[in-house]
């Protein structure tokens, strides 16, 4: 069963989502389309690169993941076809790979496929569709490219760690305005080391106590907890964290042991 996925920034209210499905059906017929999210805010990989970094894995291995954030051509541009845990990745060489994969990739390639003419300000529904149809069908990367061992390199900023504190900052928030942090669960648990916490941020807000779920606490209160991507959420019960607290993308936390 070949499978692509598509993340893009392209949203939904013009024809380019429709221009770009309709180019992979073109190309492959038999192929599963499979939409993460066409809501990315332009250009903005991060974002990107934590939502499929959380959900690809869910997929069958050999599925294909298109990326199209900031695929518009330059001279300076490169596209890759990557292979990473038995997935495959196309996009862009902008730095969204390495904010993905945490080890080495297994293969890793350039594509050298033409651009057509008539898609020269769309090169997402003409080369990336023509190599992601390519390994969706079982071809090679070794057909669509020159093998490479360069990937730009950007990284998120990680939490600063001292004996009592971790700092952190809000990398995300989701569509119940959920508020999740870079503070992972295994980084949380070696800093704790067995001791009581109290978690900080705006207003003087504070919370003492991890939960396992959203409903462990009243209706409108706050909690915390570690989220399905295993980093520390900030929620609301049947509420908007986001909003009714104020938090927003690259605020500070401070988590103080005792």
């Amino acid at each position: 069963m070949a499978i692509i996925t598509l993340t893009t920034d392209l949203g939904y209210k013009d024809f380019y989502q429709a221009a770009l499905k309709g180019s992979i059906l073109n190309t492959l017929p038999t192929v599963n389309i499979i939409d993460i999210t066409h809501e990315i805010e332009a250009f903005n990989i991060s974002k990107a690169a934590f939502l499929l970094k959380n959900s690809f894995y869910y997929f069958p291995k050999e599925t294909v993941h298109l990326i199209g954030i900031d695929t518009v051509y330059s001279a300076a541009n490169k596209y890759l076809a990557v292979k990473y845990r038995d997935h495959y990745f196309v996009g862009s060489d902008n730095g969204i790979f390495s904010l993905i994969f945490e080890e080495t990739p297994q293969e890793v390639v350039e594509i050298n496929i033409l651009q057509d003419l008539k898609f020269l300000h769309f090169p997402l529904a003409d080369i990336f569709v023509k190599a992601a149809c390519h390994l969706a069908a079982g071809g090679l990367l070794k057909d669509i490219g020159e093998r490479t061992f360069e990937i730009e390199q950007k990284m998120n900023f990680h939490p600063v760690i001292e004996k009592n504190l971790i700092k952190g900052s809000v990398i995300f928030i989701d569509s119940f305005e959920n508020v999740v942090t870079n503070i992972t669960k295994d980084l949380f648990n070696k800093v704790q080391a067995g001791r009581k916490f109290t978690l900080h941020f705006k207003r003087s807000e504070s919370i003492s106590q991890l939960s396992w779920h959203y409903d462990e606490v009243p209706e409108g209160e706050k909690l915390c907890l570690f989220g399905i991507s295993d980093h520390l959420e900030i929620a609301i019960n049947k509420g908007k964290a986001s909003g009714l607290l104020g938090l927003k993308a690259n605020d500070t936390i401070l988590i103080d042991f005792h």
